[in-house]
């Protein structure tokens, strides 16, 4: 177990991020973080972060988590995830790192659930990417798959409400502290999220949402999953920044195709022409890229065997060559099918007495319905 004083210390540095920076984790994680916040507190007011160290009260952090409901994860816990320290060798502009400490509200043990797949996507979605979310979410959650997204409008909370609808937990991943619940109007789906999954920032107590800590929020839904499913998204989207955060940190990532006609479509459909993506268009598709080699069957190239299907090859070419509502002879069934005509004739009498076909004096004809 980490040191109660290191703890807080951790606690005290995150408060001092509006997002996250890659230099404060590698301070840290060479000298510990009680270290470096005694001595940023050193610095006073000769530093910005001694200067903000200065309104930032340790003791107070704990009080607030507490009266939230939370707990505070660290390396090294028991359910920390295993798969942020892939963030520790990975940045995307001037953010980065591990986390040095997640705020978890809810039931953190969904932390520790071996397969996880993040969907993400546009705000302002259409009724089929709310659809196609849902059903996504619904699906992953039965066959065992947390379900990961940012608690936002549109395709996140779309995602977060199939998985719950469908009796499954889920984890969303919050810009905010905390005590805070962004946007307002969710406030009963994160209750609901707690109830069956969680809840997780990184953000200190009485942080609220700027564009860069949304951004840091989108490497976490990232890291935590094996892949990220992108249904619908515009042009300056952030689920393309949660997109590229995925490819930096190898996992698979994924898009939904959409309509053509739709700006929404611009994102999803880019990904998959530049090859940033592969095309999922069902639960399937995605457990199927997700599995390791050898777990999963290969997906069918069609659709469910028909009846016609159980029929021999010469009596299914035959039957097939007959146009519906149209009469064929043995010299037109002939020239479709290349068989010789004895091999026609006995084709055609055997499906006529199997009921595939009705003869008259022209031919066949497909059975009235068929």
């Amino acid at each position: 177990m980490m040191d109660v004083r290191e703890r807080r210390a951790r606690m005290a540095l995150c408060a001092l991020q509006v997002a996250a920076d890659p230099r404060l984790t590698q301070l840290v994680e060479s000298y510990g973080a009680l270290d470096v916040w005694e001595t940023i507190q050193r610095q006073g007011d000769s530093t910005s972060l001694g200067r903000r160290a200065r309104g930032v009260d340790p003791g107070q952090l704990e009080a607030v988590t507490v009266r939230s409901g939370a707990s505070f994860l660290v390396p090294g816990d028991e359910l920390w995830p295993d798969s942020l320290t892939d963030l520790g060798r990975c940045q995307l502009g001037d953010q980065g790192g591990q986390p040095l400490g997640l705020w978890v509200a809810g039931d953190p043990t969904v932390l520790a659930m071996p397969r996880a797949v993040a969907i993400v996507g546009a705000r302002s979605a259409t009724s089929y990417g709310l659809h196609v979310a849902g059903e996504l979410a619904a699906d992953l959650g039965i066959s065992g798959w947390l379900v990961i997204s940012g608690l936002a409008f549109g395709i996140d909370s779309a995602a977060h409400r199939g998985a719950l609808g469908a009796g499954r937990p889920t984890l969303a991943v919050m810009a905010t502290g905390i005590d805070k619940t962004y946007p307002v109007s969710h406030h009963g789906l994160r209750k609901q999220i707690e109830t069956n999954g969680a809840v997780i920032t990184e953000m200190a107590p009485g942080t609220h949402p700027l564009r860069a800590s949304f951004l840091a929020r989108n490497r976490l839904i990232a890291a935590l999953g094996g892949g990220a499913v992108v249904v619908e998204a515009g042009v300056r989207s952030g689920a393309r920044n949660t997109i590229s955060w995925a490819a930096e940190l190898g996992r698979v990532t994924m898009a939904v195709p959409g309509p053509v006609t739709s700006s929404l479509s611009v994102t999803p459909h880019h990904l998959i022409r530049d090859a940033m993506a592969t095309l999922v268009a069902s639960a399937a598709d995605v457990t199927a890229l997700l599995s390791p080699l050898g777990v999963q069957e290969e997906l069918p190239l069609r659709g469910e065997d028909r009846p016609i299907d159980s029929l021999p090859a010469p009596l299914r070419s035959v039957r097939e060559a007959i146009p519906v509502g149209g009469t064929s002879g043995v010299a037109e069934l002939t020239a479709a099918t290349g068989m010789t005509m004895p091999e026609v004739i006995a084709a055609a009498a055997e499906l006529t007495e199997l009921g595939w076909l009705e003869g008259t004096g022209q031919g066949w004809r497909l059975p009235s319905g068929g």
